[in-house]
């Protein structure tokens, strides 16, 4: 009955327990960036700032080196395009789940983040919860983690003094154990394997300040191919 009175409530109320693990990820590595972007010396409501506007993850960390540096607008349109490449592949992906019209598909565009695209693309809602509403959500509250994280990050900064060597390191670590945990699911470890394999074999021709776009090519080329094998027979998953 109260998914008919409020479907909004109750798509929210199904998306909160989805996104609690990304709650967890980005209270660590938000807090990181916050403190990473003060000890920069960039001003508080910078780094709030940068995660309400650019969301970007990885992408904010490398902002903060380019804001300080000398500018160089083309260094950081293709450094931007170079980090951000895989959110390319990422979209392509999620042209059926993002069919609602409107401002709502926009912003879920927008917000598309890994940690949001592992969620959204696996996570499915109860019964009679609308869809739409509830990876909307997903978005909206992954998104607002960041931007808290990243504003008490950025308070803690300035109040506190850190040694903030190593702290970028944090983003690596998030990303791995991501990847550990998709590899553990059934039907995931032919494109984990694929993923590495077309990576390390880019890192070797391309080398480390070239292998990212070539690596991302590859590795949609090969999950085309391996197809057959990562989805599951009869179209579910068991």
């Amino acid at each position: 009955m109260q998914n008919t009175k409020s479907p909004r409530l109750a798509a929210l109320k199904a998306a909160v327990p989805c996104t609690l693990p990304v709650l967890t990820g980005y209270l660590v590595l938000g807090l990181a960036y916050g403190i990473y972007a003060r000890s920069m010396g960039l001003a508080v409501w910078c780094a709030p700032l940068m995660a309400l506007v650019v969301y970007g993850g990885s992408l904010e960390f490398v902002a903060v080196s380019l804001l300080v540096s000398p500018f160089a607008p083309a260094a950081a349109f293709f450094m931007a395009l170079l980090i951000q490449a895989r959110h390319l592949f990422y979209g392509l992906a999620m042209l059926e789940r993002y069919r609602t019209p409107g401002l709502r598909r926009s912003y879920q565009i927008f917000a598309l983040t890994d940690e949001t695209f592992s969620v959204v693309y696996s996570a499915q809602p109860p019964a009679g919860v609308d869809e739409g509403w509830f990876r909307f959500f997903i978005s909206l509250l992954d998104h607002g983690y960041w931007v808290g994280s990243a504003a008490l990050g950025s308070v803690l900064g300035a109040a506190l003094p850190f040694d903030t060597t190593g702290i970028d390191f944090v983003m690596t670590a998030l990303f791995t154990v991501i990847f550990l945990e998709q590899s553990r699911t059934r039907g995931q470890k032919v494109s984990a394997l694929a993923g590495l394999g077309v990576s390390a074999a880019c890192l070797a021709l391309f080398g480390p300040d070239s292998f990212l776009l070539p690596a991302m090519a590859g590795i949609l080329i090969a999950l085309l191919a391996l197809r057959g094998k990562i989805e599951p027979k009869g179209g579910a998953e068991e």
